[in-house]
Formats: C-alpha cells, sequence, structure tokens
C-alpha cells in the first residue's frame, strides 16, 4: 500500500518514525514551509521534513494545498492512502477524493470530544481522568469524519500537557500502524461520530496565565499543568511576575485571603488560595533568570510572608 504522509510537529513525527521502522511504503511527505524561529528568527525545517530527509524521502511544502499543480504532483505519486497527522491546513475534497482508500487522521482525544485545537492540553484543563487517541476517516468538516480506531490512557494528577503530548505522540503512532493494516486488509471499522456529542476546543492564548487563587489547589494545578509547555501560568508573588511551571496541594488549611504568600522554605512556596486551602508553587521561573526549584530561587531571594 503507497501512503502518503502529510503533518508537522513533533507529534506527526513520531508517526512517521513509526511508519519507517514498520517498513511501510512511504512514497512522499507533505509538510508545511519553513518558518522563521527564535530570536534570530531564522528558517528553520519542521520535525517531520527533518525526519522524512533523514529517511531519504521526497519531500513537499507546498504554500497551498488548493493548486493545481500541488494536486498533480499528489496524483503523480498514485497514493493508496493518506496519512495526516497534525498537518496544519484541511485537505480540499479534491485531495481527499485523490487516493483509492482516502485520507485517515490521527487525532490526540476520544472524538467525538475535543474537536478542534489543543484537544490534549483542554483534558487537562477540564480535569478529565482519561483521554486518548483516534483514527478517523478526513472528510470536509473538521475532526467530523468516521472514528477507526480509539485507544484511551488515564491521565496522571501532575502530568503536563507536554509530557501527556509525548506519550499520545506514541500512542497515536502505534494506532496509525494498526488502522493502516486493518485498510489494507479490509477490516477497518467505520462508526459514524454523533454530531450531539461533539465538543470544541479554542486555542490557547497568554490571556489564560494568570492563575485564579480563588480556585481549589486541584483546578490550579490542573491549570498549571495544562499550559505547561505553552504558554505557562503565570502568578505575581511577593511583587514579582513569576512563570509558574509546578504546584502541589499543600494539604494545609489557611484564614489568609487567597493569593497570599503563607509560606516559604525548604518545600518551596506556600500561597492561599479557595476555601481556606492552600497550594505550593515548587518550580517557577522569575524573569531574566531560568526555570529553577522555588527553593532554590529563595535561597538568594527571601520571599516576604503575609503578601498576595
Amino acid at each position: 500500500m503507497r501512503v502518503v504522509f502529510m503533518g508537522t510537529p513533533d507529534f506527526a513525527a513520531a508517526s512517521l518514525r513509526r511508519l519507517l521502522e514498520e517498513d511501510f511504503a512511504i512514497v512522499g511527505v507533505f509538510t508545511q514551509p519553513d518558518k522563521p524561529q527564535n530570536r534570530g528568527m531564522k528558517l528553520a525545517a519542521s520535525p517531520v521534513k527533518v525526519l522524512a530527509l533523514q529517511a531519504g524521502l521526497p519531500v513537499y511544502q507546498p504554500e497551498t494545498l488548493r493548486d493545481d499543480a500541488v494536486l498533480e504532483q499528489l496524483r503523480a505519486l498514485q497514493p493508496d492512502v493518506l496519512a495526516v497527522v497534525a498537518y496544519g491546513k484541511l485537505l480540499p475534497e479534491a485531495v481527499l477524493a485523490l487516493p483509492r482508500f482516502g485520507a485517515v487522521n490521527v487525532h490526540g482525544s476520544l472524538l467525538p470530544k475535543y474537536r478542534g485545537a489543543a484537544p490534549i492540553q483542554w483534558a487537562i484543563l477540564n480535569g478529565d481522568e482519561t483521554t486518548g487517541v483516534s483514527t478517523m476517516y478526513l472528510n470536509r468538516e473538521m475532526d467530523a469524519g468516521d472514528v477507526i480506531f480509539t485507544e484511551e490512557t488515564a491521565i496522571g494528577e501532575q502530568e503536563t500537557a507536554g509530557e501527556l503530548f509525548d506519550r499520545l505522540a506514541e500512542l497515536g503512532a502505534a494506532l496509525l500502524t494498526k488502522t493502516l493494516r486493518a485498510i489494507a486488509d479490509g477490516t477497518a471499522p467505520r462508526t459514524p461520530q454523533d454530531p450531539a456529542a461533539a465538543t470544541y476546543t479554542k486555542p490557547l492564548t497568554k490571556q489564560m496565565c494568570p492563575i485564579d487563587w480563588n480556585k481549589t489547589p486541584r483546578e490550579i494545578v490542573r491549570h498549571v499543568c495544562g499550559l505547561c509547555p505553552w504558554p505557562v501560568a503565570t502568578a505575581e508573588l511577593g511583587g514579582t511576575l513569576f512563570r509558574i511551571f509546578r504546584v502541589e496541594p499543600s494539604g494545609e488549611k489557611t484564614a489568609a485571603a487567597p493569593g497570599t504568600v503563607v509560606a516559604a522554605g525548604k518545600r518551596g512556596i506556600t500561597v492561599a488560595c479557595g476555601a481556606g486551602e492552600t497550594v505550593t508553587v515548587t518550580e517557577l521561573q522569575a524573569p531574566g533568570k531560568k526555570r529553577m526549584h522555588a527553593a532554590d530561587y529563595l535561597l538568594g531571594h527571601p520571599m516576604p510572608i503575609g503578601e498576595a
């Protein structure tokens, strides 16, 4: 079976790597054009492009798929199926109709829940105990195609979005190989999604970063974990605005107002939150500093107690 792979970030690279390891016939790779990154704004290749070139695969980086020349490139590759993982563009109907087995996609949620952007982060932000990955047939609507397979996994209590992202990338890669084999031997199921059960997520923004200390410890932990590694939770403590990477429920009660620093020492910075409870900030980043344990920061920067 001739496979054209379409993907861009690390999440997609995990699937391409798995297909290469299992000797699928990948006849071409489509990925987003190189983009400027970091302070130097130098053009950087996507993780999928880097991997594809290392494997000696032909790489295509069209600005748009709504171009007759691009369609001819795809047609010349004679794909039996398109394997699409976080490509970054919606595929027009002319592209979807080209391969005889259509286009299949790996999505980082248990569809129909969390269609759209940032499904992995929102599963944590919303306090879900489990999440997973789905493979589906692509159609003209976003994430609305018939589901082929799903794989569920529990979310750890302190698992960040970045950590969950990496786990789901590997789960998705394994599920994609299972899906392509089932398609090849004619045993792939098709389960239509229930539109009434569909939920949609919105992109993350920096406006979401500030911690609301009126929330419960568990809600604050979810907020911090869901926004790590981007855009990262923030909080002003002792007059300094920090990026907050890790917090833990302290299990201690307080009469102090939410947002008040009630302790600072070897455990970290303990802050009052909702319902008279507290959380401890254990990992943070001060302006102009590196990310570090809160206890290490406190060695050279005493934190005033009793201040919000």
